[in-house]
């Protein structure tokens, strides 16, 4: 068990959890609104970090060419792979888990191949109804500066065309990889963090023979719960200035198709391995006294909200095919996630291939 200065109060009970739990969701739904914070992005944030043993992979899709960072198996072997996700704020130019952390390292060195799309801001990797625009306004127009609101109508990859993003990761990447670098397109490997583990859960639960297993850190699991279009609304304005609506229409079944609470039974029916696990949102002893500790707290908490919802429903139905993960410390930032990835990485390599 990882050490902390933040420690149960005595006399603490399971029960007494519960109403900390209970207040840390109503704490992050609080914050969310007038913060703007982003629902599914790192807490923190750090300088990139390039990989040289890494290369990007270039791949035309519907929306252009798309960058996509591999790094080969330590072995040479190309039947092993695994797609690593990023958050909400994944940026244009490396994948976040190259940026943050070391995993794509320990991954190839335990010869696994780790495909890293890169780009998808706010995206969900999803094949959006829309170009992302608010009241028939086309992108581009807008102020260029600023953040969150103050981009909504300034130009950005989902724009000024439709984010298809299932359809390059499971048609036209799977296929490049397969053509020229002769990797296995079946039985992969998938995991992503917060918007990523909720769109690696999805990519498993419809393409089955591609994804063999599918892991899910501090995922947003169940996004048809009471108030969780609005959160994930404004997170999406404060992650580039992207409308929820462009995405899927409210309640239709684009957005329900979304939703791992919702295709819970297709995972179960497909025998799909998954490690779903959130935080605490308790810091732990590396997680400093900040603003941005606090906000990942609180994310935390309605994270492990709906991953908790997700194990039920899961329970619900009967499946055994998942290890659920929920550490004592972890907040909404990348040590929790590197660490997460890092418990999670032998079940991965034996579950591929």
């Amino acid at each position: 068990m990882r050490s902390s200065r933040w420690k149960r109060r005595p006399g603490s009970s399971a029960t007494s959890g519960f109403w900390v739990h209970k207040w840390a969701l109503g704490a992050a739904l609080s914050l969310l609104l007038p913060l703007g914070v982003s629902v599914a992005g790192s807490a923190a944030t750090a300088s990139a970090a390039f990989n040289p043993a890494a290369f990007d992979f270039w791949v035309d899709s519907g929306m252009g060419p798309i960058k996509t960072r591999v790094l080969r198996a330590a072995d040479g072997n190309t039947n092993r792979v695994v797609y690593a996700l990023d958050g909400m704020r994944a940026p244009e130019n490396l994948n976040g888990w190259e940026i943050e952390t070391n995993v794509a390292e320990t991954l190839a060195s335990r010869n696994i191949n780790v495909v890293m799309p890169v780009g998808g801001m706010s995206s969900f990797y999803a094949d959006w109804n829309a170009p992302s625009e608010f009241a028939g306004i086309p992108a581009g127009t807008g102020s260029s500066s600023g953040s969150g609101a103050l981009n909504a109508l300034t130009g950005g990859p989902g724009k000024s065309y439709r984010y298809q993003w299932e359809t390059f990761l499971t048609n036209d990447l799977r296929g490049a990889l397969r053509d020229r670098l002769g990797f296995n397109p079946n039985r992969n490997g998938v995991f992503g963090l917060s918007m990523g583990g909720s769109a690696a859960l999805t990519l498993a639960a419809y393409h089955p023979d591609q994804f063999s297993f599918a892991g899910a850190y501090s995922g947003y699991l169940n996004i048809s719960a009471p108030g969780m279009r609005e959160a994930i609304r404004v997170a999406m304005m404060d992650a580039g200035g992207y409308n929820v609506d462009s995405m899927a229409p409210p309640w239709g079944p684009q957005w329900l198709r979304m939703d791992p609470f919702v295709f819970a039974p297709n995972l179960v029916n497909n025998g799909t391995r998954l490690w779903i696990a959130a935080g605490s949102g308790r810091p732990n002893a590396s997680d400093a006294p900040t603003f941005n500790t606090l906000n990942g707290m609180s994310l935390e908490a309605l994270a492990l909200a709906n991953t908790r919802a997700f194990q039920v429903r899961m329970a619900t139905l009967g499946g055994g095919n998942a290890v659920y993960d929920f550490p004592e410390f972890g907040i909404h930032a990348w040590n929790t996630w590197t660490d997460e990835a890092n418990r999670m990485i032998p079940d991965l390599s034996a579950n591929i291939g």
